[in-house]
């Protein structure tokens, strides 16, 4: 009965999705930024001590915006370039800036 009640004062959307779509018209979409060849070879350099199951931050391009991730390593591949963050794959030409929090044991 409690139950009952407290659904006739919960929020009732008509528009279903309508607030998703306005989050999305305020996002704003930047311009990815060409690395410098001295940030290059930096973010090469930090790549090339990256292992699978290190504790890494990255920041990288994905639809029109720059993302910070935190995270394991889950894979690493360097025949296809790119890097796997638990779950998110993420592509080298893609990554701006690179952090390794910890290295693995």
């Amino acid at each position: 009965m409690v139950n009952d009640r407290a659904k006739q004062f919960s929020s009732f959307s008509p528009l279903r999705g309508y607030s998703d779509l306005l989050k999305d018209k305020e996002r704003v979409v930047v311009q990815k930024r060409e690395l410098t060849e001295e940030s290059m070879h930096e973010l090469s350099a930090k790549l090339g001590q990256i292992n699978k199951g290190m504790m890494i931050k990255v920041v990288y391009y994905c639809e029109g915006e720059y993302i910070e991730a935190e995270g394991v390593v889950s894979a690493f591949d360097l025949c296809f370039k790119k890097l796997t963050l638990v779950k998110r794959r993420i592509s080298f030409e893609d990554i701006y800036d690179l952090k390794i929090i910890s290295y693995s044991t």
